[in-house]
């Protein structure tokens, strides 16, 4: 099984670039980052929103996310760090490996509601913009754990099992489940999953990325089941399965009360968006005007032609019955002076008889 098939680990996890060194760990959070934000944005385009406003919001989200998850991982780990024989200066090193993606979505939630309110941006609407990139993100950002060789489960003999090299840090060469690549592809079938919902339900009022929670926590439960690295337990679970726990009910408590409270989705997601994007095309709409402008007149024009065709007609109607009168009214003429010659004739020879009557 070892010759035939497995997943090998990297040798290293950071490439040097002359004196610039550079970490598979962090490449990977950087490139998940970028994937958010460009899925976000259109998202968020096709919402009526403005393009770059996303990536405004991300400059307050991703620092406040990157020290929330190390926040929660040092906590939660403290002894890797403050417990003797160890240099609590580690803590800063976020290179090495070590983000809580509950202490990141936490706290880069609030950069992100600080950021909304400086924009006017209602904070549910952009969150359901930006869920299946977050959890995009998330899914690229576990191959960093690959590059680290940590965050591995249970020794395994499955033909996809992870072959882990190094021994430092207690770890134990050998053949494991790989756990991050097990949640890289959950997260994955999340994001499709949240992209569909939001289509077929038009799901709104922060919905949407409450679905990406309940989803991703169903997922971690299971997967967190799996790992065999240490962690702090109570009554029996370790920490991070009761809080997919705790996060999974409060986010499906949420879905269901705002559906009730605010069903569909909002019709104005950025206030003056469209206002902004009719001033920006200000010269495209004067060229309409002028555009409209000359079509009129040659509408005008054209309907006018009728007019004139009748008035030539007129004209020539006109020039007809002058004719027509001079044509006419001599030959008029002509028959009265006949009808009163008759007439005197007619007289005169009434009259002649009459005289030799007498």
């Amino acid at each position: 099984m070892e010759e035939l098939a497995y997943i090998p680990s990297p040798s290293r996890g950071v490439l040097y670039l002359g004196p610039i060194p550079l970490r598979g760990y962090a490449f990977c959070i950087i490139i998940g980052v970028f994937v958010a934000v460009w899925l976000g944005n259109k998202r968020w385009i096709a919402r009526g929103g403005r393009a770059g406003t996303v990536a405004d919001i991300a400059v307050w989200a991703v620092p406040f996310g990157l020290v929330g998850g190390r926040l929660y991982h040092v906590i939660t780990d403290y002894e890797l760090y403050f417990s003797q024989g160890r240099d609590w200066v580690d803590a800063f090193k976020v290179w090495q490996g070590g983000l809580g993606i509950w202490g990141a979505i936490a706290l880069g939630g609030l950069g992100a509601w600080i950021a909304c309110r400086r924009r006017g941006v209602p904070m549910p609407a952009y969150a359901d913009a930006v869920a299946p990139g977050i959890v995009l993100a998330q899914a690229i950002g576990r191959w960093g754990n690959w590059f680290n060789q940590e965050l591995y489960g249970r020794k395994t003999d499955v033909p996809w099992a992870l072959h882990i090299t190094s021994s430092t840090d207690g770890r134990v060469p050998g053949y494991y489940h790989p756990t991050f690549l097990y949640e890289s592809l959950w997260c994955v079938g999340v994001a499709f999953l949240v992209i569909w919902a939001d289509r077929r339900f038009k799901l709104g009022h922060g919905r949407a990325f409450a679905l990406y929670v309940a989803a991703y926590c169903v997922g971690r439960a299971w997967i967190e089941y799996m790992r065999v690295d240490d962690a702090h337990h109570f009554l029996g679970l370790r920490l991070n399965d009761w809080t997919a726990l705790i996060v999974f009910l409060l986010a499906v408590t949420y879905m269901v009360v705002s559906s009730r409270m605010r069903p569909g989705r909002e019709a104005v997601v950025e206030p003056g968006a469209v206002d902004g994007d009719s001033e920006g095309d200000g010269e495209t709409e004067g060229d309409g005007a002028a555009e409209d402008e000359a079509t009129g007149k040659v509408a005008d024009a054209r309907a006018g032609k009728p007019d004139a065709r009748a008035g030539k007609a007129g004209v020539r109607t006109g020039k007809a019955d002058p004719g027509t009168t001079e044509r006419a009214n001599p030959g008029t003429e002509d028959a009265g002076l006949e009808a009163g010659d008759a007439g005197v004739k007619a007289e005169t020879k009434d009259g002649a008889e009459s005289a030799n009557k007498s």
